[in-house]
């Protein structure tokens, strides 16, 4: 039977086949319309698997890095998995154009007759694959930008048992960053003070920049071993991107490697190795701050990264940074220890401003927390704090220490503030000048700009305890009792075990009419005397007179010679004035290091008219 259009006495003659040459390949179809390049490419859908590999690719390594970062895995890991899906980005282009879909397999393009060809339906299906996973990739964008990341980054905050602060709240700059405390890759694993100084060292470097902003060495270093993931870290803290690092040392080579993150996605901005002599420390770090510093697209002015000299000594150094390790067990042994460390490095190399500083930082520490008797305490302190700002008189942390001597020992509160606004001009950012010049403001009785200086110390090192507890105390001045407790909430948070912690909530709690809770924090107390005289406190509120009685005669007992101060606010809770001025005279003969905070101390409002209280301020210099 014929078909249409086909007459049944005259069959149509079938094609002729195409002519080979010797070697019997075809010589090609003459027939076929010849295409420029640019159609050529839309012929053979080069364009459509180009747009298709380059949105399924942000999707699979999206979908990858989630599980880079939940699996812990090493940064090479990441950077390889970019690496392949670029090298098979040409790969694919090239198939695509030698290469076409037949419903019987993939056959060479030029193998396949026009008639054959099935592009255009090929075409169409890559049109719908395009829209399908450009719909999934936007999708997954607006889901993880605007939903999800924030949400497990809410998560992870509350589930490491740490209220969100003020810098957890707002976006994160596109300038900040958080260094944290390098890993100690060494062979004997014994270089974790070396590679801690390096942290803190290019931490510092990157501080003095304006432009960007850098969380201070206490929160960065909560997240010491705690291979956190660095996104949650990120938000945690409010910064935008993290860098992290290693150290190898053996023998004097060094080797480091550090790069800077994206705390939101995760990916590299810049990473690079370093083996350089112990010698060029200095230089190292002013290298990996630099190119930091360019990562970030910071315009630096000419004193903004100064190149340091080579060591005079690097067995100085080394002491050094064993002596800023000491320091962070905040303790007595380990103030002292530190204190030794940095006498020692100055022996070997006198003009090393970093250990002059720290000595300084030490001594007043030891002071500060009682320690040893405050006239000896601060005698030390002092010296050393001279002996600092005659190697740098542009040193901002010490003349921040100056101001503290001033304002807790001297009592001049006029060189006091001269010596913090040294300070806050030469370093404003940083959190300890910024800390120690609101406490100088807490004392005057200078609120409002008492929580300012504070709040931007809790900003530039969310997780310092010190700083939420000052803050605290500012609003309990102002009559915010309900901030004031949050905000020594946050100080327990972060550091379960600080000092007086528990009195100070327990004594808010109190102010706010909850005797009860009061009563189970005076009683988590661990500072000595410090659970003694908030028990007296409580149970006098509570009017239980024999309790109170007996919590006080703990105290005393134990106290017969210090913590006058602390005597003097139980009295004055009491209502005992008499007892409470006698204790205040004491704690004014003995230098107590408590007597700074007087003004408005919420302790003495039940004898705050008696003429005896403005009198005592007078006797302090302070403002009635």
């Amino acid at each position: 039977m014929a078909r249409p259009g086909m007459s049944e006495e005259h069959p149509q003659d079938p094609p002729s086949a195409p002519e080979r040459g010797p070697s019997g390949h075809q010589h090609g179809h003459p027939h076929l319309p010849k295409f420029t390049f640019l159609e050529e490419l839309k012929r053979r859908n080069v364009g459509r698997v180009a747009i298709l590999y380059i949105i399924l690719s942000y999707v699979v390594l999206e979908v990858f890095g989630v599980f880079v970062h939940l699996l812990d895995l090493p940064a090479w890991v990441g950077r390889s998995a970019v690496l392949l899906v670029v090298l098979g980005f040409p790969v694919a282009l090239l198939i695509a154009w030698i290469y076409e879909i037949t419903p019987e397999g993939l056959k060479p393009t030029d193998a396949v007759a026009p008639h054959q060809s099935i592009r255009h339906l090929t075409g169409r299906r890559l049109d719908r694959s395009i829209i399908a996973v450009l719909a999934i990739a936007l999708s997954y964008f607006v889901i993880d930008k605007f939903w999800l990341s924030q949400r497990l980054a809410a998560q992870k905050t509350v589930a490491a048992g740490v209220s969100p602060t003020l810098s957890t709240l707002r976006a994160a700059t596109d300038k900040s960053v958080v260094v944290l405390p390098f890993a100690d890759l060494s062979e004997r694993k014994d270089q974790e003070y070396f590679a801690d100084g390096m942290a803190e060292e290019v931490r510092s470097l990157l501080a003095k920049i304006p432009g960007i902003r850098v969380i201070g060495r206490t929160s960065a270093f909560q997240f010491k071993g705690t291979n956190q993931d660095l996104r949650a870290i990120g938000a945690r803290l409010g910064v935008a991107y993290v860098v992290e690092g290693s150290v190898r040392k053996s023998g004097r080579r060094l080797r480091v490697t550090a790069q800077l993150i994206g705390a939101q996605d995760g990916l590299d901005a810049w990473s690079d190795t370093y083996d350089v002599d112990v010698g060029n420390v200095l230089d190292l770090q002013d290298r990996i701050a630099a190119a930091i510093v360019r990562a970030l697209q910071v315009s630096v002015g000419a004193d903004g990264l100064r190149k340091r000299p080579m060591l005079k000594s690097t067995e100085a150094y080394d002491l050094y940074l064993r002596g800023r390790h000491s320091m962070d067990r905040f303790d007595k042994a380990g103030f002292e220890s530190a204190a030794n460390y940095f006498r020692d490095a100055l022996e070997l190399d006198p003009a090393l401003v970093p250990a002059a500083e720290w000595l300084a930082v030490a001594h007043e520490y030891i002071a500060e927390w009682g320690f040893v008797r405050p006239a000896e305490g601060y005698k030390r302190a002092r010296a050393s704090v001279e002996r600092a700002l005659a190697l740098d008189p542009e040193s901002g942390v010490a003349h921040s220490l100056m101001c503290t001597i001033n304002m807790v020992y001297d009592w001049d509160w006029a060189n006091a503030l001269a010596e913090c606004n040294r300070a806050l001009n030469l370093e404003p950012r940083n959190p300890q000048v910024l800390g120690y010049a609101g406490q100088l403001q807490l004392a005057l009785g200078h609120w409002d700009e008492a929580r300012r200086l504070f709040t931007a110390a809790v900003e530039n090192d969310p997780l310092f305890a010190g700083w939420h507890d000052e803050l605290g105390a500012v609003y309990v001045r102002t009559g915010n009792l309900a901030e004031a407790e949050s905000e020594q909430r946050k100080t327990l948070d972060i550091s379960p075990t600080y000092v007086r912690g528990h009195f100070y909530l327990g004594s808010t709690l109190l102010a706010a009419g909850k005797p009860a809770a009061a009563l189970e924090e005076m009683q988590k107390e661990t500072a000595e005397g410090g659970r003694d005289a908030g028990l007296a406190i409580v149970y006098h509120a509570m009017g239980q007179r024999l309790q109170s009685d007996a919590a006080l005669g703990l105290f005393k007992k134990g106290h017969t010679t210090d913590m006058a101060y602390w005597l003097a606010e139980v009295h004055a809770y009491r209502r005992e004035a008499d007892q409470a001025f006698a204790a205040l005279d004491r704690a004014y003969g003995e230098k107590d290091v408590d007597l700074w905070y007087f003004k408005g101390d919420p302790l003495f409002k039940n004898i705050d008219r008696d003429a005896r209280y403005k009198a005592f301020l007078r006797k302090m210099n302070l403002p009635e």
